[in-house]
């Protein structure tokens, strides 16, 4: 057994993206095969060397290892030779229609209420009309000519599958510029490195069919490969995600403190029913199944994954986040705070509070009582008793109790009115740092 991963170089890897190669890479794992990482870079206009390191540093970042990996761009000689094949058996034929040409007969398809199929006028093309055509400076693209049967899998994910390839145009498979385009390349490199499960989204139905056609002209078995469709995602509102890809790619997760265990563990279990738990790459591995994936679109639900990063964070000790954390942070500020972090992100903030400077919000009509706090405050040394100590004297010095005790304190000390508990941050900050910022609160 082989999986692949094959993004194109064209941008960076969003959680669609993610979710396919954690796809394979899981299946892999969990069936001790060999999974591949190939960059598709054959379009050359829209490939970018920074966008494949990029791909490769997001895929490593979010637990994910291959076995092997290439680039089409250095294997073009493969699909020459497999093109000159398709041309000898005459399933691969040259064209020479204009874009305006094409869009024509589409248009007058359409007027006559058929629908917008290539006519396959080339296939009628003499031997004379090419040499005339190619002497007046044009190029032809090259289209694989489809077979007339449905091309039929049982899919992993959508049960029975077919595709009728009469109802789909030839697909053109090299430009007039000699790119080879993804639907052709795809095969012959899924043939020519022993790929056996395709696991990728079901957007690409349709070329499913059109690639198992492909590989039977080129010698394959009808069961050469096992596919998989994942169903497409949606957002919170069931509305297309792939509007809000640009602020769900991996590196955008990254950088706001998603753990990469946590989304990895989110999106290996989005559209099935098994809930979502805080799991390592090889456990993920031990109980992943495709087979539980619905057929049904599933819907990314950021306030989910913040949850299950949420419980990442509750458990990860401190020298696992010791390097992301501000130089100064000691493992008693980690301990302290880290239950109240949905991302790590958000760590920096607490750290101004506990060992920096943050300015308290105007507290109206409280001035008395915070000059009270500061007059009963305690002398140091502090531990996590002096809080309770604090706040009895001044229960009894004010007559106050439960939030109209503790929340202008919480407010004056941390700016915030939810956060980690104040007997453990208090010794942290310690008693000078709290008397100025009672003494700025009270002015």
């Amino acid at each position: 057994m082989k999986l692949r991963f094959a993004p194109s170089p064209t941008g960076l890897l969003h959680v669609g993206n993610a979710r396919q190669a954690l796809a394979n890479a899981l299946h892999a794992r969990r069936h001790g095969a060999t999974f591949q990482l190939r960059i598709d870079d054959t379009d050359t206009q829209r490939s970018r060397a920074e966008h494949a390191d990029a791909i490769r540093t997001d895929l490593a970042w979010l637990g994910i290892a291959w076995d092997e990996s290439f680039a089409q761009s250095e294997h073009l000689a493969r699909y020459e030779e497999a093109a000159d094949r398709l041309r000898a058996s005459g399933r691969l034929y040259p064209c020479f229609e204009s874009e305006e040409e094409l869009r024509a007969k589409r248009e007058l398809r359409l007027r006559q209420g058929r629908p917008p199929l290539y006519d396959r006028a080339m296939l009628r093309l003499t031997p004379e009309q090419r040499a005339q055509a190619e002497a007046g400076g044009k190029r032809p693209y090259w289209r694989f000519r489809l077979g007339d049967r449905p091309a039929a899998w049982h899919d992993l994910v959508m049960g029975p599958s077919q595709v009728k390839l009469t109802a789909v145009s030839d697909p053109v498979v090299i430009r007039a510029d000699g790119t080879v385009l993804y639907v052709f390349a795809s095969v012959v490199d899924d043939l020519a490195t022993g790929i056996t499960h395709i696991l990728r989204g079901e957007d690409h139905l349709t070329n499913t069919g059109v690639q198992i056609d492909i590989a039977a002209a080129l010698g394959a078995a009808p069961d050469r490969f096992r596919f998989g469709h994942l169903p497409l995602l949606l957002d919170e509102g069931g509305g297309k995600l792939s509007k809000r890809f640009d602020g769900l790619s991996l590196r955008a997760l990254r950088q706001d403190g998603i753990e990469p265990a946590a989304l990895a563990s989110y999106l290996a279990r989005l559209g099935t029913s098994d809930d979502p738990e805080p799991l390592g790459f090889d456990e993920l591995a031990a109980q992943y199944d495709v087979g539980h994936t619905s057929r049904s679109a599933a819907r990314f639900d950021m306030r989910q994954l913040l949850a299950l990063n949420r419980r990442f964070m509750h458990q990860l000790p401190y020298e696992a986040v010791a390097p992301r954390l501000p130089p100064e942070a000691t493992e008693a500020f980690w301990t302290v705070v880290r239950g109240n972090l949905d991302m790590l992100s958000e760590a920096r903030h607490w750290w101004e509070v506990v060992g920096g400077s943050i300015v308290p919000p105007p507290l109206e009509g409280e001035g008395v009582y915070l000059a009270d706090a500061l007059g009963t405050l305690p002398d140091e040394p502090w531990d996590e008793a002096t809080w309770s100590r604090w706040t009895e004297a001044l229960r009894e010095r004010s007559g106050r109790k439960g939030r109209a005790l503790f929340l202008p304190l919480r407010l004056a000390l941390t700016g915030e009115e939810k956060g980690p508990e104040l007997a453990r941050l208090l010794p942290l900050m310690g008693r000078e740092r709290v008397a100025g910022r009672l003494r700025l609160a009270a002015s």
